[in-house]
C-alpha cells in the first residue's frame, strides 16, 4: 500500500476550521499567503511518501538497538532524516529570527501530521524538538537562544524533555535530580531520567536535552525544581559540538510498539562531569515545563490524527481488493469486495468521521496557538481549555480507529505481516505519555471549569450554540453547559469521577461544531466533497447522539467507586 497525504483535508480544515486566511493577514504570518500554503502542503506530502512512509515497517521489525557506544538507529533512517534536515521542514514554525520560516504554528502542525502519518515512529524525533525550540524561545537568553535555536529549528540537533524518574511519573515534585553551582554560570547535573524519547540516537550531530533537576537548598515539590539546558557534546567556542558531556543511555525499553522511536533511560553525571545552563529562573522549572508540556500534549493529540489516517488508509486500500461472500439479499451470488459489505461500510466510514473530527479539533487548537501568539486573550482562553480536548480526545480516536483497521481486516489484521496491528500497538502510549487522559480530564474539571471565573468554558458554549443545527449536537452541547454548571460546585470526588465522560461528551461537541461548519462549505459534486458531507452526517447522527448516553456517567457522584475497601477489587 502506498501512502498518501490527506492534503484535500489538510487544505480544508485550515481554511474553514484555523481560518488561516485571517492569519495571513496579519503581519507576522504575512507569508502564510495560499500558493505558500499549498507548497508546504504538497512539498511534505510528497517527501513523506518517497522517504519516510517506505520506512514505516522498517521501524517496527528493526527499529533502535542499543550499544554501549550509544543507541543506532536502521540505516535508511539516517539518509531520511537528513534529507528532511536539508529540506528545511523543521524550519516551518520557527520564528525567522531564530533561522526558521515564521510561518503559523498551525502549518507546522499540518506538515507533523502528514510526516506522523507516513511513519508515526520517527516523526515523534522532530515532535520533540519542537517542544524544546518553544521552552528556549519562551525563557532561553539571548545567548542560549543564539547558540541552540538555528540547529535545533533545521533539525540538524534534535531536543528532548527529562521529567520522569523511576520514583516521580506524574508526581513530578519527587524528583531527585540534582544540579550544583560551579561558579561560572554553569551547573554540575547528576541524575536518571527514564521514557525519553529520542534520548540518545545516530541522527544528528548534537542532542539538547532539556533537564527538570533541583538546586541547593531547593524548596520541596514542584516549587523547587528547576529547568536546565543540557548538551550531549558541550558546545567549542565556534558553537560547535566539542567534548562529551557525561550523558549516558543506560538503555532503551522493549516497548508494545513505536518501535522506531529509542524510550531512554538516561544518567547525567555518572563521572560528575555534566554540565547545564540554567534556562529562566532558578525554581522556575514548573512554568518552563508546562510551555513544552502544552506544546507537547497538542503534538500528541496530533499523533492520534497521524495513527488514524494511516491505519485508515491501509484499512480502506483492504477493504477496496479483499474479495469475500456476496452482498446480503443481493441476486448476483458472486463474492464481491468486502467495502460492498455495510458493517466494513459502517466501520470505515466511522474511521474517516472520527479521523476528520480529530483532525479538526487539533488543527482548531493549533489555530488558537497563533492567534494567543498574536495577543488575542481570548484566544489564549480558549486554548487552555481545548488542550486537553486535543491531546485526550485525539488519542482516544487514534486507538479507536486503529482497532477498528485491525478488525477491517480480519484475522489478516492479527497477523503482523499485513502491517494494521502495528498502527494499534503504536498508537497505546498515546493516552499515556505526556500527562495520561485522566490527568487531561481533571484538568479540565479542575482548572479549566474555573479559568476566568467559568468564562474562559461559557464562552465555547456560546460559540458552539451560535453555530450548531444538527438536533442531537445542540442536545450535547446543552447536555455539556448543564453538567458544567453541576461541576462547578460539586466535590472535588464528585468531579474527578464525572470528568473522563464529561471530557469527552465536550469533545465531541466541540467536533461537531467544527465538522457542522465544514460540512456546509463542503458544496459540489467531487469526490471530497461527497466524502465530506458524509462523513460529517455519520458524525452527527451516530457519534454525537453517543456522547449524549455518557450523561449519566458525567452526573454520578463518586460514591459508587469508594462502596468497596481497596482490597476488594482483587476479589
Amino acid at each position: 500500500m502506498s501512502f498518501t497525504a490527506a492534503v484535500a483535508d489538510q487544505r480544508f480544515v485550515l481554511e474553514h476550521v484555523v481560518k488561516i486566511d485571517e492569519l495571513a493577514n496579519t503581519d507576522r504570518f504575512a507569508a502564510a499567503s495560499p500558493d505558500v500554503v499549498d507548497a508546504v502542503l504538497e512539498g511534505v506530502a510528497s517527501f513523506a511518501a518517497g522517504e519516510w512512509a517506505p520506512l514505516n515497517r522498517e521501524g517496527d521489525t528493526v527499529g533502535a538497538k542499543w550499544t554501549p557506544d550509544g543507541v543506532h538507529m536502521p540505516a535508511n533512517f539516517i539518509k531520511a532524516y537528513k534529507d528532511y534536515v536539508e529540506g528545511g521542514w523543521g524550519t516551518i514554525g520557527v520564528p525567522e529570527d531564530f533561522g526558521g520560516q515564521g510561518l503559523p504554528f498551525a502549518i507546522q502542525t499540518a506538515v507533523l501530521d502528514t510526516l506522523g502519518s507516513a511513519n508515526m515512529g520517527f516523526a515523534l524525533c522532530p515532535t520533540l524538538t519542537v517542544g524544546a525550540i518553544e521552552a528556549l524561545i519562551h525563557h532561553g537568553t539571548p545567548e542560549q537562544q543564539a547558540q541552540y535555536l538555528p540547529h535545533l529549528a533545521t533539525g540538524a540537533w534534535t531536543g528532548t524533555m527529562n521529567l520522569t524518574e523511576p520514583q516521580a511519573g506524574s508526581d513530578v515534585g519527587a524528583l531527585r535530580s540534582t544540579a550544583k553551582p560551579l561558579g561560572d554560570g554553569k551547573w554540575s547535573i547528576k541524575g536518571t531520567k527514564i521514557y525519553i524519547s529520542f534520548g540518545d540516537h545516530d541522527m544528528a550531530d548534537n542532542i539538547v536535552h532539556l533537564v527538570l533537576a533541583r538546586t541547593p537548598d531547593a524548596p520541596a515539590g514542584t516549587r523547587g525544581i528547576s529547568l536546565f539546558l543540557v548538551p550531549k557534546y558541550r558546545l567549542n567556542a565556534d558553537g560547535t559540538p566539542g567534548d562529551f558531556n557525561d550523558v549516558r543511555v543506560v538503555s532503551i525499553e522493549h516497548k508494545m510498539g513505536l518501535h522506531a522511536s529509542p524510550t531512554c533511560v538516561l544518567s547525567f553525571g555518572d563521572h560528575d562531569d555534566c554540565v547545564g545552563e540554567l534556562i529562566g529562573p532558578e525554581h522556575g522549572g514548573m512554568r518552563a515545563m508546562f510551555t513544552m508540556m502544552n506544546n507537547a500534549r497538542l503534538n500528541v493529540g496530533l499523533q492520534g490524527v497521524q495513527v488514524a489516517e494511516g491505519a485508515t488508509q491501509k484499512a480502506v486500500a483492504y477493504a477496496l481488493e479483499r474479495v469475500q461472500s456476496a452482498r446480503a439479499g443481493s441476486p448476483d451470488k458472486n463474492p464481491v469486495r468486502i467495502v460492498e459489505h455495510p458493517d466494513v461500510r459502517r466501520m470505515l466510514l466511522r474511521m474517516k468521521a472520527q479521523t476528520q473530527a480529530a483532525r479538526a479539533l487539533v488543527y482548531y487548537a493549533a489555530g488558537q496557538v497563533d492567534r494567543a501568539g498574536l495577543g488575542d486573550a481570548a484566544a489564549k482562553n480558549r486554548l487552555e481549555v481545548v488542550t486537553p480536548l486535543a491531546k485526550a480526545h485525539g488519542t482516544d480516536i487514534g486507538n479507536e480507529v486503529a482497532s477498528l483497521g485491525v478488525q477491517v481486516h480480519g484475522g489478516m489484521g492479527y497477523v503482523e505481516e499485513t502491517g494494521a496491528a502495528q498502527y494499534f500497538r503504536d498508537a497505546r502510549i498515546t493516552p499515556i505519555y505526556e500527562g495520561t487522559n485522566g490527568i487531561q480530564a481533571a484538568d479540565l474539571v479542575g482548572r479549566k471549569l474555573g479559568l476566568e471565573n467559568g468564562a474562559a468554558f461559557a464562552a465555547l458554549v456560546a460559540d458552539m450554540r451560535a453555530e450548531a443545527q444538527h438536533p442531537e449536537l445542540v442536545a450535547l452541547i446543552d447536555a455539556v453547559d448543564a453538567i458544567a454548571h453541576r461541576l462547578a460546585t460539586a466535590d472535588a470526588d464528585d468531579k474527578l469521577a464525572a470528568s473522563y465522560p464529561f471530557l469527552t461528551m465536550t469533545s465531541v461537541a466541540t467536533c461537531g461544531w467544527l465538522l457542522e461548519r465544514e460540512a456546509r462549505h463542503a458544496t459540489g459534486g467531487e469526490t471530497f466533497a461527497q466524502m465530506k458531507r458524509a462523513s460529517v452526517a455519520f458524525y452527527l447522527d451516530q457519534i454525537v447522539p453517543e456522547a449524549l448516553g455518557l450523561k449519566a456517567a458525567a452526573t454520578a457522584k463518586a460514591d459508587v467507586l469508594y462502596a468497596i475497601p481497596a482490597e476488594a477489587f482483587a476479589a
